[in-house]
């Protein structure tokens, strides 16, 4: 028998496969179906992307988000122009300069900004900077929702940046790595969120929401999705059994557990964050706004918390640590954890 772990706070990746999920898998694995996205499954799943998002989007589907992101932003961009992006996008820091590779070679323009985000000065900022023949031009801003420290970008953020978008023609992508989070934190409509402030195409990520792998792409701007299986298919991102995607993903959108787990991952985060900082010696780093907490305390604390067996990322610096509540965190892990910063705290 294969050992187990209990959950951890390293990463929402971490988690196993969601009952929803795992539940229309089995069902989709009786008998056989169509490969390659010819199937109900992956009809029905793109379907109900369209309804709650209430638009005709074109829906994809990709193994990963490193695929999803950077096979997205190569529709966009041509090998001579550039994507603008916060200096701690995802698409800038942990992608192994797969956006690069798939879009033969556009440039990422880093912009800075509180909290994560970026914000119209810091996109006019490299907008403005140089025009010329020999510097490749701005094409698309990226977006990460919520963002690589946890915040989310508000409706009014959405709406300056989508404003600038426009008045320079560019194109808007949206990294969705935690897209449902962000909706649970905002109480707001998918729509709302994304082509009604302009986004062109989101990177809707499920991996992190309950299920074993998978990642939908959605191009509200259905004129850009041209060629786009090609792409997919040339990448090695087109799935034979196309279902084992795509049902899952209907488990999660059908059932209300997309939103569900996340609010649920949300909240967890809150208690964790209002638990940690009742102690002096610990505080956040950035607003906690979606599921994962950011927390500066001691460094002999965090090395104890290794010590006991506790997984979480330190990749923020000394003394700074994430810690990432999932669909299945349990008041028991983070009571446990919280105890374990207590007794550091007082040896």
């Amino acid at each position: 028998m294969l050992p187990t772990s209990l959950e951890q706070f390293a990463s929402d990746n971490n988690s196993g496969i969601c009952p929803e999920a795992l539940d229309y898998t089995l069902q989709a694995n009786l008998g056989s179906a169509p490969a390659y996205g010819n199937d109900e499954w992956t009809e029905r799943a793109s379907d109900y992307f369209r309804q709650i998002f209430e638009t005709d989007c074109e829906v994809f589907f990709a193994f990963n988000g490193t695929a999803a992101n950077s096979l997205a932003l190569a529709s966009l961009c041509q090998s001579y122009h550039s994507v603008i992006c916060h200096e701690t996008a995802h698409v800038e820091t942990d992608e192994c300069g797969a956006p690069e590779f798939f879009s033969n070679g556009s440039k990422l323009l880093l912009g800075k900004g509180e909290d994560g985000k970026l914000n119209p000065d810091a996109i006019a900022t490299l907008l403005t900077k140089r025009s010329d023949i020999h510097y490749p031009k701005p094409k698309v801003i990226s977006l990460t929702q919520a963002t690589e420290l946890g915040t989310v970008y508000s409706l009014e953020e959405l709406e300056g940046i989508g404003a600038i978008a426009q008045q320079y023609q560019l194109k808007i992508h949206m990294d969705g790595a935690r897209f449902a989070n962000a909706i649970a934190s905002l109480n707001q409509s998918p729509a709302e969120l994304t082509w009604k402030r302009g986004v062109d195409v989101l990177c809707f990520c499920g991996t992190k929401n309950g299920m074993a792998m998978g990642e939908a792409i959605l191009f509200f701007d259905k004129t850009l999705a041209e060629d786009f299986a090609y792409r997919c298919k040339q990448a090695g991102q087109l799935a034979s059994k196309m279902r084992f995607i795509a049902a899952p993903w209907l488990g999660l959108l059908e059932t209300g557990a997309w939103l569900n787990n996340a609010l649920h991952a949300n909240q967890c985060a809150a208690y964790l964050a209002q638990q940690l900082t009742q102690f002096p010696e610990v505080q956040l780093l950035f607003p906690r706004q979606a599921n994962a907490v950011f927390v500066q305390m001691p460094e002999a604390v965090l090395h104890y918390l290794r010590q006991q067996g506790w997984q979480f990322y330190t990749f923020i610096g000394v003394g700074g640590a994430r810690f990432m509540c999932s669909w299945n965190t349990t008041q028991a892990r983070m009571d446990g954890l919280i105890a374990d910063v207590q007794t550091a705290l007082k040896i």
